[in-house]
């Protein structure tokens, strides 16, 4: 199993012990400041020589965060297009990613969830706070056999009334082929909590390798259809769209201040450990 080396980006306020550090406790090892001996009776922790600085002569006690848990919770967007196959189908390679978030979730002490969404919520895919070993494998079967037929992701607003009211690190993983607006409704909406965006695109899926020639061209959100002849002009119209949704994407994810984690063809779990600590 592949093992994911995660973080959060300031201090925790979870209530169970962790790896990540926190502003709250009293009985761990990180120093976070001083106080009086009358606010926090512990006079194993008395500091002498904050004590003797102290200007009213009061007793001060050294006050240690202790490191708390966080909840880890993986957001995948189910909708049609993210059933593609190219290198490797899509759901493959996410199914790889729960599994080994939920590993390292558990290795870290930190609870892991999973909120699958087509149009709507899946309860099938659709897993609590747990920190049960073994759930990530699960989850991850389910995702190798699941058949993606939702025509949109709009079950991704609901998300956040399955989420802890704990601040959570949420992993929102999807090929993002949406309308921007929607997108831009889903961040906002998670916005209480630190989100990773994950693109997950496919070399194979911007447009066809042949160089003209008629062709059937396939949405895969809606399943209508269209024959085309492929052309120059038209390969150039396809690509100046996907470079104007992608640009408007990042624009997107920038104005909120989120780096996105992109993975294209198979999973890394390496790649996802560097993007914490880059």
């Amino acid at each position: 199993m592949q093992e994911i080396q995660y973080r959060v980006g300031g201090p925790v306020q979870g209530h169970f012990p962790g790896h990540h550090r926190s502003s709250r406790g009293d009985s761990g090892f990180e120093f976070r400041g001083h106080a009086s001996l009358l606010d926090a009776p512990d006079p194993r922790r008395l500091d002498l020589h904050a004590s003797l600085r102290d200007p009213f002569g009061g007793w001060r006690v050294r006050i240690h965060a202790q490191r708390m848990s966080v909840p880890v919770t993986m957001v995948v967007d189910l909708s049609a297009s993210m059933g593609f196959e190219g290198a490797r189908r899509k759901l493959d390679v996410v199914a790889d990613f729960t599994d080994s978030l939920a590993w390292s979730a558990w290795r870290t002490g930190d609870s892991f969830g999973f909120v699958g969404c087509g149009a709507q919520v899946e309860p099938a895919l659709l897993q609590a706070q747990t920190r049960q070993r073994g759930a990530g494998g699960l989850l991850a079967q389910a995702l190798r056999g699941w058949q993606p037929t939702g025509r949109s992701a709009e079950g991704l607003l609901q998300v956040p009334q399955h989420l802890s009211r704990q601040r959570s690190l949420v992993f929102l993983v999807s090929d993002f082929h949406l309308p921007l607006p929607l997108i831009e409704r889903v961040l906002d909406g998670l916005s209480a909590h630190e989100v990773v965006p994950v693109v997950l695109w496919d070399p194979l899926e911007f447009g066809p390798s042949a160089r003209r020639g008629l062709l059937t061209v396939v949405d895969p959100e809606s399943g209508r259809q269209r024959l085309v002849w492929w052309r120059a002009a038209l390969r150039a119209r396809w690509q100046a769209a996907r470079t104007a949704h992608r640009a408007a994407l990042m624009q997107a994810l920038q104005t909120r201040r989120l780096q996105p984690l992109i993975i294209e063809g198979g999973f890394d779990a390496d790649a996802v450990t560097r993007h914490f600590y880059s």
